[in-house]
């Protein structure tokens, strides 16, 4: 391991050094991959730099055990059991650090959430993830775009389907794919009892298109007029678009933008994302039928999490993680659970790494 980090550090000083020269200033696209490259490896090496770092002191703190004057010792081991405590610190992160990036982490999302069981109030619950998802989004600096949305009567959505672009979308938001279940009154319930309702969220990295190959003969494009909002332009141009995928069956459709133009484009946006998702979990299936379990397969039949209005609480049964603040979470406040999310697959990933070596 120690190899393959001082190869990596040689790299990131000649990455430093090629990021310098003129020639490669002046070739953009060359001068983005490799600044990549070098923001990947950043954490690494200052992570490594600082374990040296630290090596050195404690070596040097150790030398003071031998010395006459007790009160010099006494600091020395206070200050090597404070310096221990942040090695091992480090080499649990430089160990999460040394484990294959998804390559899909620094990808925009396309976010899609549906209704399931529970009628008006599972499409209530629909348009209160959204809105959730919408603040986490803000907060982090992201876009947010709708793409499709099936509006039901009572305000919600049946269905709404959007494009989450910004650093690290992907890489913060794809664990929470899944059925998510609420349990409260709902406000058409006379007898104040509690429901239980339900909706899936899938996220998907948004394809591009080097990742998948469409032929235009197997795609089925339907044009029609639109519906919803949308003042006069509504139901007098057909701007809205319907693509059919005929090999696989998978409908998209988009009537958000006015131009047909443009709502064909994100809806092969979204229809490119489908078919890379597919192709990512056959992938994942094989993997998984080598090994005992696969790690983050974030398979959407499984409920995820719950939000139980009348206690306050929400759950992710994933991880066992249990937090009384659901108005902070529905406001948006999710940091924590994603972070615990991505640490629990990060220590099952390292889990599997050290059984397979």
């Amino acid at each position: 391991m120690l190899q393959k980090i001082e190869e990596l550090e040689r790299r990131y000083e000649e990455l430093e050094s090629l990021l310098s020269d003129p020639a490669v200033l002046g070739n953009q696209p060359e001068f983005r991959r490799l600044s990549k490259e070098h923001y990947d490896l950043s954490s690494l090496v200052a992570a490594y730099r600082e374990h040296k770092k630290l090596v050195a002191e404690m070596e040097d703190n150790r030398g003071l055990l031998a010395e006459p004057d007790p009160e010099i010792r006494e600091m020395a081991e206070a200050e090597l059991e404070a310096l221990g405590k942040r090695k091992e610190e480090l080499e649990e992160e430089i160990k999460l650090l040394l484990l294959p990036k998804d390559p899909n982490d620094d990808r925009n999302v396309v976010l899609e959430i549906r209704a399931g069981t529970g009628g008006d109030e599972a499409a209530l619950f629909a348009g209160d993830l959204f809105r959730m998802y919408g603040r986490f989004a803000e907060a982090n600096r992201w876009k947010v775009e709708v793409i499709s949305a099936s509006e039901s009567d009572l305000g919600g959505f049946k269905e709404i389907v959007a494009l989450v672009e910004g650093q690290g979308a992907y890489a913060k938001l794809k664990y929470e794919s899944g059925t998510h279940r609420v349990q409260r009154v709902p406000d058409t319930e006379a007898q104040g009892r509690i429901h239980t309702s339900a909706c899936t969220v899938a996220v998907l990295p948004e394809a591009e298109d080097i990742d998948v190959e469409i032929n235009p003969a197997d795609l089925k494009i339907d044009v029609y007029r639109s519906s919803g909002a949308g003042g006069q332009h509504v139901n007098t141009t057909d701007s809205a678009v319907r693509i059919t995928h005929l090999p696989t069956g998978i409908v998209v459709a988009c009537q958000e933008e006015r131009s047909q133009i443009k709502n064909r484009a994100k809806a092969m946006k979204v229809l490119k994302s489908r078919m890379l998702d597919i192709m990512v979990s056959e992938q994942n299936a094989k993997m998984a039928a080598d090994r005992k379990q696969q790690v983050g397969s974030g398979d959407r039949s499984e409920r995820v999490r719950t939000y139980n209005f009348p206690q306050g609480r929400m759950t992710d049964h994933r991880i066992g993680l249990t937090l009384y603040r659901l108005d902070a979470i529905m406001a948006g406040d999710i940091g924590e659970i994603v972070d615990a999310l991505r640490a629990h697959y990060q220590m099952e990933a390292l889990k599997a790494q050290s059984e397979a070596a």
